[in-house]
């Protein structure tokens, strides 16, 4: 289950989408965000603050009806997604979302640096109105035709719902500038959109690297050697207890084991047999599911869904009775994400039913189909329609686990897999770690992922070992075939999950639980899986019956997952040799953000902040804050888990509360007070939720 963006970085959560945009900027947009690169070490960064303006409106231009090409001053070419408007104001070219609170700026100059090169994109953007300071720099490796890459992250207070970045490039003697100036909630409902803006902006005569046409290379011994020196070097690096790996080609399994320990200080090894969450990857196992369902004629893709379970609603009318089947699991009805509410009330809604019943109080952003915006509840919702279609007798959670065993993991031969927390804790089973703001892992408890997951499980809450994850992709590579050439389910019926039901970028798009991309000439089937402690992937290329699986049980270790995709394809078609350098500047920044990150927080929190807290707030949807102390220790205790919190001073002069016990180290909560009671704000995407003094 992908609910949380930045489990593992130890920014505040503010930070989170920063990241986030700057990933599509530095490389491949896709289901999962790349590794940032590679560069020297990073110069001295001028402390003066960059004067810029807030928000303003963008010059008249041209608003494009579709996708489409265009170039730079400079002639580097980018695309820009529909409903955008695009001006130029030379040397700059200005691109505004429809809202007008999202605009990406490309400058190309000529200046001695990467500093120089920023500021005079900022002059070219506009006249100053508002300053927001340097809260660091950080190198990028050379990609893409790009060298001397430097990323730029400004400080914003929360108040502000920004975002504020730049991105120095340097191609053929000058210098490109990406200037981001967002709003959140914006950013987030087009994050899609985004993905096709920045992530394929190329220098003028340059052409991307292409496999097509290219053989796999076997996986033999060697090639085998080179994926695990990366997974192992990193794994030192970033002190990762365990990653598990399985790779297939031509029907073969090639290497199904592990790295590392099941738990921190303990010698159980990790091998293809450890149980791992497998997070958002099930949620292709679960559209496998609604296939299979398909296949037996209990419902078809476009069946309307309150046809089959009346009680689903959401809170738009129009959009609930236009949603079918495939929309469940598409990304595309506009409902953005909640996940917050199964992170702060898991307590409340801990079963199918009120799962589904949750669904009522969420509302579309945008469009029927119009934008890629990723919703747990709704792929959960999924899961409990196929569930209740196969056993209408049973309860919705009940019927969902009774369908997967008897569609997908026994037909598959998954004995492994499991919802249930109880059984999979029972044996072979690696361990959650996390890190906080330490810069060493420690292990957690499991109970917060089981809160969390097992009423949402269609979405996320698979256990499952690697060697069984290798059956399912082995099956996908096959076209519906089993190991015994037996058909398990037609290849159309297979196929339709990964036909496109929305754009996440030029060259990728969302299916149904899986998504696709063709960026390197080759077609690459993948999706990834985030929950706290535990990060996975699972890649295939159809046109080369190559697969893999790869998980880490630690937070720190989703840098490991990010850049692999990258070092599979250059294992197997002698690409150019990015991944290395990527993930290493990876590692690197990873620490010196998280070595900002402690400066910027005080812990214990300020007393005289502290003193000023309610001891208890409430809020209709995330339920109740309680407020405790020991000695100066303060904690906010969320029901379902806890955190002691920092305070933090931020560039306006107010204070955010921030936790720092892991897993959810990061969480930042904003005092105010509203009607003559004190209040805590917590920002979350598209959504603002306000606690009340009780």
């Amino acid at each position: 289950m992908r609910w949380r963006a930045c489990v593992g970085k130890f920014t505040p959560m503010r930070a989170c989408l920063l990241a986030h945009l700057i990933t599509f900027a530095v490389a491949c947009s896709g289901s999962n965000p790349p590794v940032k690169s590679a560069a020297p070490t990073p110069t001295p960064v001028d402390p003066e603050p960059v004067a810029v303006e807030a928000a303003r409106p963008a010059p008249a231009g041209e608003v494009v009806a579709d996708d489409t090409p265009r170039t730079t001053a400079g002639g580097n070419r980018f695309v820009v997604p529909a409903g955008w408007t695009i001006a130029a104001r030379a040397p700059a070219t200005i691109v505004t979302a429809p809202e007008g609170d999202v605009t990406i700026v490309f400058a190309d100059v000529q200046a001695a640096d990467a500093d120089a090169a920023v500021e005079a994109a900022w002059s070219a953007y506009g006249p100053a109105k508002k300053r927001w300071a340097l809260e660091i720099k950080q190198p990028v490796a050379d990609r893409d035709g790009w060298s001397q890459i430097q990323t730029y992250a400004y400080q914003t207070s929360p108040d502000e719902k920004r975002q504020v970045w730049a991105q120095a490039r340097f191609a053929n003697g000058a210098w490109t500038v990406i200037i981001s100036d967002a709003a959140i909630a914006t950013a987030n409902k087009r994050g899609g959109q985004l993905g096709t803006l920045l992530g394929q902006v190329l220098p003028k005569g340059f052409e991307r690297e292409s496999f097509a046409g290219k053989k796999a290379n076997p996986l033999d011994a060697a090639h085998v050697a080179a994926l695990a020196k990366f997974i192992e070097d990193a794994q030192q690096a970033l002190d990762v207890p365990g990653v598990g790996l399985g790779l297939v080609q031509d029907g073969k399994v090639v290497f199904a084991g592990g790295f590392g320990v099941r738990e921190k200080g303990k010698p159980a090894k990790i091998d293809g047999d450890t149980r791992f969450v497998f997070a958002s990857n099930t949620k292709a196992l679960t559209t496998l599911m609604l296939a299979k369902l398909v296949d037996e004629k209990k419902l078809a893709w476009d069946t309307p869904v309150t046809t089959l379970l009346p009680q689903f609603k959401l809170g738009d009318p129009d959009t609930t009775a236009k949603v079918q089947v495939r929309h469940l699991i598409c990304a595309c009805t506009g409902m953005p994400r909640h996940d917050l509410e199964m992170l702060f009330e898991p307590g409340r809604i801990n079963t199918a039913e009120r799962v589904l019943a949750s669904l009522a109080m969420m509302q579309p952003t945008s469009k029927f189909g119009e934008l890629f915006q990723y919703s747990n509840p709704m792929a959960a919702a999924a899961g409990f329609v196929g569930g209740h279609v196969a056993f209408p007798k049973l309860e919705l959670g009940a019927a969902y686990d009774e369908a997967m065993r008897t569609r997908v993991f026994e037909p598959l031969g998954m004995t492994s897999a499991t919802f249930d927390f109880k059984r999979a804790l029972a044996g072979n089973v690696a361990a959650v770690h996390s890190e906080g703001f330490q810069d060493k892992t420690s292990v957690v408890p499991h109970k917060l992922n089981e809160t969390i997951l097992f009423p949402n499980r269609p979405a996320g809450g698979l256990w499952v070992s690697v060697r069984d994850m290798l059956r399912y992709v082995q099956m996908e590579l096959a076209e519906g075939k089993l190991p015994n050439g037996k058909v398990y389910l037609p290849k159309e019926t297979l196929l339709a999950r990964r036909d496109k039901q929305v754009a996440t970028g030029k060259d990728t798009h969302y299916g149904m639980g899986l998504s696709v991309s063709s960026r390197y000439g080759v077609t690459v089937v993948d999706h990834g899986g985030d929950i706290a402690g535990f990060h996975s992937n699972m890649i295939w290329l159809p046109e080369h019956g190559v697969g893999a699986v790869i998980v880490v049980n630690s937070d720190a270790g989703g840098a490991i997952r990010n850049g692999f995709r990258r070092k599979l394809l250059e294992v197997l078609f002698d690409g150019r040799p990015e991944a290395d350098a990527a993930l290493a500047t990876s590692i690197r920044n990873h620490f010196e953000a998280l070595a900002l990150a402690r400066k910027q927080i005080r812990v214990p929190a300020a007393p005289e902040h502290a003193s000023k807290l309610a001891a208890k707030y409430a809020n209709e949807s995330l339920g109740d804050v309680v407020v405790t102390r020991a000695g100066a220790a303060v904690t906010f205790d969320f029901g379902e888990w806890k955190s002691e919190v920092a305070t933090r001073t931020n560039p306006d002069g107010t204070i955010s509360y921030v936790t720092v016990t892991p897993p959810l180290a990061g969480f930042e909560l904003s005092p105010g007070e509203a009607g003559g009671k004190r209040t805590l704000v917590v920002r979350d995407a598209q959504h603002e939720y306000v606690f009340t003094e009780r």
